[in-house]
Order: C-alpha cells, then sequence, then structure tokens
C-alpha cells in the first residue's frame, strides 16, 4: 500500500508510517485488495487527510469501518459516493442537523464538503472488505489511527472532538481535555437513535458556538 498522504500531514506522521507495524499493515492490505474486493478504492484510503489539512483542522468526527457496500466508501466516515443512498446513521445526522439548526436534509450524502472546511472524518479502521464488516480489524489502523489523534490532541489546540457512541468514546481516551473540546452522545445507527441516544444531542451548534467566526458550514 503505497501511503499518499498529503504533505500537511506527511511530515508529522512519518516516523508512524515507518514502523514495522504500519508495514505489516501496508502488505496484509495490498494483498485484501488484490484478492477480494475492498472499499474504499485504493486511491481514497487516506481521503480524510486528502481534504483536510492538519493546518486548517477545526473537528475530528471518528467512526469505526468505512462502509462494506458496493460504492458506498469514499474514506470519509459516514459519507458516502454522490448519488449513493444513504444508510440509515447519515441520514440521522442529517435529521439531527435539520432539528439542531434548521437545515434541509440534502439528497447528497457526500461530506467531502464538511472535510473541506476543516473536519477530519477519521474512521479507526480505513479499510473493509466487501459484505464484511470489522474484517480489517486488528490489522494495524486502530494503532495508526490512536497515534492520529494522539497527534492532534498533542500538537493542536482547541480542536473540536466529536464522539458519537462507544467506539469513538474509546478511542477519545487519547485526548486531552484540558486542550481539546469533546462531544459525547450515542451512535446516530438506529438502534442507539430509536433509543433517544443520538436526537437533541445539540453538537452541531455547540460546536460552532465553540468555533465561533471559524465555525462550520454543516
Amino acid at each position: 500500500m503505497e501511503t499518499k498522504l498529503a504533505d500537511s500531514w506527511k511530515q508529522i506522521l512519518k516516523e508512524e508510517t515507518g514502523k514495522e507495524y504500519f508495514k505489516n499493515l501496508s502488505t496484509f492490505v495490498d494483498n485484501a485488495y488484490k484478492t477480494n474486493t475492498c472499499y474504499p478504492p485504493k486511491e481514497q484510503i487516506f481521503a480524510a487527510f486528502d481534504y483536510c489539512s492538519f493546518i486548517d483542522l477545526k473537528v475530528v468526527v471518528i467512526g469505526q469501518d468505512p462502509y462494506h457496500g458496493k460504492g458506498q466508501a469514499n474514506g470519509l466516515c459516514f459519507s458516502v459516493n454522490t448519488g449513493v443512498a444513504m444508510p440509515p446513521s447519515l441520514l440521522n445526522i442529517f435529521k439531527e442537523l435539520h432539528s439542531d439548526l434548521g437545515l434541509m436534509i440534502p439528497a447528497d450524502g457526500n461530506l467531502d464538503r464538511w472535510a473541506k472546511q476543516g473536519v477530519l472524518l477519521l474512521n479507526a479502521t480505513l479499510t473493509v472488505e466487501e459484505g464484511k464488516a470489522g474484517s480489517h480489524q486488528k490489522k494495524g489502523w486502530e494503532q495508526f489511527t490512536d497515534h492520529v489523534i494522539k497527534t492532534i490532541s498533542d500538537h493542536k489546540e482547541g480542536i473540536v472532538f466529536l464522539l458519537w457512541g462507544g467506539y469513538a468514546k474509546k478511542k477519545g481516551k487519547k485526548i486531552d481535555r484540558n486542550r481539546h473540546i469533546i462531544l459525547e452522545s450515542g451512535h446516530p445507527s438506529p438502534l442507539s437513535a430509536n433509543r433517544g441516544y443520538w436526537f437533541e444531542n445539540g453538537h452541531f451548534s455547540s460546536c460552532n458556538n465553540f468555533l465561533k467566526t471559524d465555525s462550520i458550514d454543516w
């Protein structure tokens, strides 16, 4: 796997991508893409870093796995390619946006417009085999994304972290709560949302209140 990280991330993550575990991860990913259908497309594995530079970073959203259905994943957590039907979790995100900020639910579920404004849409695991959720977990991605989160925590100030669900909250242990803003709620999946753990969390307005004049156009 060729690690084509954007320039603003390349230097700060250079030591990590040179470690033995990451080399083994790269070999695993290369073999997986050769022998099975995997997502996102190889050139989009690091899309979260391509769209959101380290310098412009304002907000971090932590997901778990890429979508494992055909044509869905594009390297940004919770996001789908333009023209693809919205998965339930993404639809619930837009419903909360409507409730919180009065925004209309869009027809397009591609969140690259958020990423371009400084929102890092980071999955804990950056690849997956088609139809097999979690199939690329425990291969090294989690160690890499833990390092990314800790690097952001150590080198930035006042980043807003949106931690949705138990998995994201566990990843959040790498964050210095004295330096950053952490907003936590249940996951937007129907199972969690329908139990009252997602809706009315107010995260989008709260995030913008913290960012003030540098707010996100959600």
